[in-house]
């Protein structure tokens, strides 16, 4: 039997095709309706708890030198924005002196700093200009001359002055995977760039020639000593840390010993739903973050929304799926 998965809502029309067209984003940019994102050194403007997106009206009448456009998309029904708003991504140089013009209450910060309190169009348009920030900054030449290269196609291609060569926006695909052991027990590592506390699924870069779920067999192997017996494809992420793309995968062993590899994991640890809800409430046991890929993958396995300190919940909710009070 075939499961259908949901399609998933976009908030985003990124006008993939019209944008290449000759003069798509000059002619954007002259629209006072567009709304501008402003990014400065990896991290975007936010006002108020919010992504910032700022009337060109407020930003200086001539771009800094070395600024660059983007067209990002037009905002769907449900962003928030009004429907068929113009998103431009403005990508300030680094030297871009003290910004005077940035509006009173308004900062910069970076997504995982703000992640958790962004509502689902920032988020898709954070990441999405993130990316191709991150893009802009490191190929500004070329990969094969070393000589420079200009934006075009309304910021997503970059061609070489001197070769001719085109070059796009990449994304490197990885695998993340929750495994769960003969017990339904769940498998969570922690890694040394984490606090001793920090727990959450493993994860790696699926390398040249090999599929996602030969990447995801190998990394589990190497990183905690687990062979996988079977995977069921969950779902992906974009995560522009820089430009990955996060496949996600339940992986399932009929063992329940693991070794942490001592380079990237330090420890490995096997929960059943109630130690892991209990360890989260007191302070023991840190997991991923609700926006992120990993937490899906751990709340999959859990059968629901997995309680932290500070949540609002009755006895009831404390409760794991299948257990009794």
């Amino acid at each position: 039997m075939t499961i259908p998965s949901p399609s998933p809502e976009t908030l985003l029309d990124r006008q993939c095709e019209q944008r290449s067209e000759p003069g798509y984003l000059e002619a954007v940019l002259k629209s006072a309706a567009r709304r501008v994102v402003v990014f400065h050194r990896g991290k975007a403007l936010m006002d108020a708890g919010s992504l910032g997106y700022l009337d060109p009206a407020a930003l200086p009448a001539e771009p800094l030198a070395g600024t660059t456009h983007v067209y990002l998309a037009k905002a769907l029904a449900g962003h928030g924005l009004p429907n068929g708003t113009d998103l431009v991504l403005q990508v300030l140089p680094y030297d871009a002196g003290d910004l005077a013009w940035v509006p009173t209450g308004a900062d910069f910060a970076g997504y995982r700093d703000v992640a958790s309190t962004l509502n689902a169009g920032d988020v898709e348009v954070f990441i999405e200009a993130q990316a191709v920030a991150n893009w802009h900054a490191t190929h500004a030449f070329c990969p094969r001359c070393g000589g420079p290269t200009e934006s075009l196609c309304a910021g997503w291609m970059r061609r070489c002055d001197k070769d001719g060569s085109e070059h796009f926006p990449r994304t490197d695909p990885a695998v993340i995977v929750a495994i769960v052991g003969p017990d339904d027990k769940i498998l969570l590592a922690n890694n040394f760039a984490w606090e001793p506390n920090k727990y959450s699924t493993v994860a790696g870069f699926v390398e040249a020639g090999e599929s996602g779920e030969r990447a995801a067999v190998r990394e589990i192997a190497e990183e905690v000593g687990v062979v996988l017996d079977s995977l069921s494809y969950v779902g992906s992420q974009a995560w522009p840390f820089p430009r990955s793309l996060m496949l996600g995968f339940m992986g399932y062993t009929k063992s329940s010993a693991s070794t942490p590899d001592n380079v990237e994991v330090r420890a490995t640890r096997w929960f059943s739903r109630e130690e892991l809800q209990a360890e989260v409430l007191n302070g023991n046991a840190g997991i991923p973050g609700r926006l992120s890929i990993a937490r899906e993958l751990v709340e999959r396995w859990y059968g629901g929304c997995i309680n932290e300190p500070g949540d609002a919940v009755d006895a009831a909710e404390l409760v794991a799926p299948g257990a009794t009070l």
